[in-house]
């Protein structure tokens, strides 16, 4: 069994069991424990796995850490937990920091249960950094991150190939947040340096305030180029391109508002799009659009137990599709063309039903 297969029982049990893991402790027993487990490791064996451990410090007598994790008979990584829902943003973890100086640990890992966040000392020997160099979201990863954490499975843990790649991690990582900020708010230094390569004239404070809405409208508009190419590319496989897709009308009966429920033009254009992704395995006369008042689900076969996604817009800015693959999650998107992004999710999710 691959290691995405281990994980969607507990993938399942953090999106659909959340209300009822409402302590430190049962996160730790619904949630981390069986993580460990599917990594490997054997949560009952003391030489594996240490609850609650301790290692006095000066004058700083009996705290613990949650897990220490034991590799060759020496700690190799730490584990501090806060309960599900914690925002790690805001959570302390000094345990962590002060345990991870006298102990052999290389590792220190902070969670609360869906999402991990793995430190090292990279930028200074014997002391844990400030900023992880990887993290992981049991709702939200991909095959990528799945693979940097296999790296911490029992089978696969060794020092010097998890730090080989952790400092390209960590700086990805953090290169990634800044560029996400500055497409949302353009800096004025940025707008200076864009603005003076093309314009001619002087460059005034009046004259970067004018320019900064076209940087940023430019920015979006040259990432959604980006996108719409690498997605038209993705269709090579049909013979449909993405505005013969955004042109074609759903069969009428599915889409007719009633008992107050209102198809919008975006879930009729993300129908459309799921259409031309599935059609390479089914016929596309299968896939039927079936509205409701909370959600727009899309069916094969009009079978309530054969969803292939579920559209959250409903006019909210915030839009959501659910999928039903192994990962079976909801992920937030920008445009309605975004779901060209999971052609491979709706396939497998196809696959599921037909095989």
């Amino acid at each position: 069994m691959s290691l995405i297969e281990r994980f969607q029982p507990l993938v399942r049990r953090a999106r659909d069991e959340s209300s009822h893991i409402t302590t430190e402790e049962a996160t730790k027993t619904a949630l981390i424990l069986p993580m460990l487990q599917i990594l490997g490791y054997d949560v009952f064996n003391p030489r594996e796995v240490i609850p609650e451990y301790i290692a006095d410090i000066g004058k700083k007598k009996g705290e613990k850490v949650d897990y220490a994790i034991m590799k060759d008979g020496e700690i190799s990584v730490l584990i501090e937990c806060k309960p599900l829902g914690t925002n790690l943003d805001q959570a302390h973890f000094t345990q962590l920091y002060r345990y991870f100086s006298v102990t052999p640990a290389r590792f220190g890992v902070l969670t609360n249960g869906v999402e991990y966040r793995f430190f090292s000392d990279l930028d200074d020997r014997n002391k844990l950094d400030d900023q992880p160099f990887f993290r992981f979201d049991l709702l939200d990863h991909n095959d990528r991150d799945l693979e940097e954490l296999k790296k911490f499975s029992k089978s696969d843990f060794e020092v010097d190939n998890i730090l080989g790649s952790a400092s390209q991690l960590k700086y990805i990582s953090l290169i990634q947040e800044e560029f996400a900020s500055l497409i949302t708010d353009v800096p004025e230094d940025f707008v200076k340096f864009i603005v003076s390569r093309v314009y001619e004239g002087r460059m005034t404070q009046s004259v970067v305030s004018e320019f900064k809405p076209t940087v940023y409208d430019a920015i979006q508009q040259f990432i959604r180029e980006q996108v719409d190419t690498r997605l038209k590319k993705a269709l090579n496989s049909s013979d449909l391109s993405v505005s013969d897709v955004m042109r074609s009308d759903p069969v009428e009966k599915e889409v007719e508002p009633e008992d107050g429920i209102e198809t919008t033009q975006e879930e009729i254009d993300a129908y459309n799009i799921v259409r031309a992704l599935v059609c390479a395995k089914v016929d596309i006369e299968r896939v039927v659009m079936r509205d409701t008042k909370s959600y727009c689900g899309i069916l094969l076969d009009d079978n309530n137990r054969k969803p292939i996604c579920r559209l959250r817009f409903n006019g909210k800015s915030i839009k959501r599709v659910e999928f039903f693959d192994d990962d079976a999650d909801r992920v937030e998107i920008k445009d309605v063309k975004d779901i060209f992004l999971f052609k491979e999710r709706l396939l497998n999710t196809i696959d599921k039903y037909i095989q």
